[in-house]
């Protein structure tokens, strides 16, 4: 074998592309019945964009980007997220003239350099939704009950959703302060990484997957909020209380972007182990100025749909599987073929799923392909049948046949599959 895929990256097909149709079509849904539009932005952008939005010292910049030169000299990067190129898209076609509150949904790959791991690859794929233009806690809430919406429209239910709110600059500046004093009487035992984190980034020590136990005993962002977080934070709580939205207060949730401000959630799911996340988001009220716009209030969420699948599989949750083979025509002879292949289109535009052989095989061949695919009826249509002006319905599963007249045929054969 000469060429192989990269590592980080998979095929999908078969029974596997029934969950990722479940899941992309259940997520769609769910938005347009909420009014959210799609937006598609292109999969590489100006490596910038990604610097001042996630964060130069956050992991996914320092470590993890797929960044190159074009031919013209410039740097670009595969993204690695989805709501800078959101933002980006918003500000260069002034959909700003829209008026507020506006929201969109995106479904696609992102691209990170990391170790592959179950449900973590370099390719892997989102889907997310932002909400631009409210300040309001009911913007939070109406978030975190869409995902949760989303979530159980799947079918799952063993999840939890992770709650903080890690303040704004005014108060995180104090907050900061807290987890310097905190960190300067252990720095000597912390890993590389959260050695330069306590001097570029003191949030992201909270993140660290290594030195978590110091994490657990670190200042609580919630003790430092101002008057205004503080508020917007209890209020949010008691819409999701009313509403018996279920969730943990974890103050060591900080995310992996810098762009969070107040509100920020994490979506667990029992049965992954470590990588148990499969989906995450927060308000980001201060990326559109870090962008060059004006100040706009905004929040989203992302979920991996790698992960989700991996959580629908360990729920053991059946999926709808469409036979995408469910009717098989096989032919014998030029006028029988052409005869099959009239009888496909008409059965099509009824809706059915219907394959015709063009590889002129003998009819057992054809008979053994169509129940190789999984076809659960063949029609076979040859001379003899021409000649009597019908065809032969065959059930794969049980062999039984019967022959229909060639006008009725279509309908007959509708009406047969509707009732299985």
């Amino acid at each position: 074998m000469k060429y192989r895929r990269i590592k980080g990256t998979n095929d999908i097909f078969g029974e596997e592309i029934w969950y990722w149709r479940y899941v992309e079509e259940t997520f769609r849904n769910v938005c347009e019945s909420a009014g959210i539009e799609e937006i598609r932005t292109p999969i590489f952008e100006q490596t910038e964009l990604f610097v001042r939005s996630v964060g130069e010292e956050s992991d996914i910049v320092q470590k993890e980007m797929y960044t190159f030169q074009d031919k013209a000299g410039r740097s670009i990067t595969l993204r690695p997220e989805g709501t800078a190129p959101v933002v980006r898209a918003f500000l260069e076609n002034s959909l700003v003239d829209r008026g507020f509150q506006q929201r969109y949904y995106y479904v696609g790959p992102m691209f990170r350099y990391e170790k592959p791991q179950s449900g973590r690859l370099r390719q892997f794929h989102q889907v997310g939704f932002e909400i631009i233009g409210p300040e309001s806690p009911k913007a939070d809430f109406e978030m975190i009950i869409l995902v949760d919406t989303f979530l159980r429209r799947l079918g799952l239910t063993k999840y939890k959703i992770h709650l903080n709110s890690i303040g704004c600059p005014v108060c995180r500046k104090n907050y900061r302060e807290a987890l310097k004093e905190y960190y300067g009487q252990v720095l000597d035992n912390l890993c590389d990484d959260c050695k330069r984190r306590y001097e570029t980034n003191i949030l992201r020590l909270l993140d660290c997957k290594v030195d978590h136990e110091y994490a657990l005993n670190a200042p609580k962002s919630v003790d430092y909020l101002c008057d205004s977080c503080r508020a917007h934070h209890k209020k949010l709580k008691e819409y999701l209380n009313t509403f018996e939205i279920e969730y943990v207060e974890d103050h060591t949730l900080v995310r992996g972007l810098d762009y969070y401000t107040r509100t920020v959630f994490e979506v667990r799911h029992e049965g992954l182990g470590a990588q148990n996340a499969i989906a995450g988001g927060g308000r980001y009220d201060g990326l559109f100025a870090e962008l060059g716009g004006s100040s706009v209030p905004a929040l989203g969420f992302a979920g991996g749909i790698e992960r989700i699948i991996l959580a629908l599989k360990a729920e053991g949750i059946e999926i709808p599987m469409k036979n995408v083979h469910l009717v098989y025509i096989a032919t014998l002879g030029e006028k029988a073929f052409m005869d099959g292949v009239q009888l496909a289109g008409e059965l099509r535009k009824k809706g059915l799923s219907v394959d015709v052989d063009i590889m002129d095989r003998k009819l057992s061949g054809q008979l053994k392909h169509a129940s190789r695919m999984g076809s659960r009826y063949a029609v076979i249509i040859g001379d003899e049948e021409l000649e009597k002006g019908i065809v032969i319905l065959r059930d794969l599963e049980t062999g039984d046949q019967v022959e229909i007249d060639r006008d009725f045929a279509a309908d007959y054969i509708a009406e047969r599959v509707s009732k299985d």
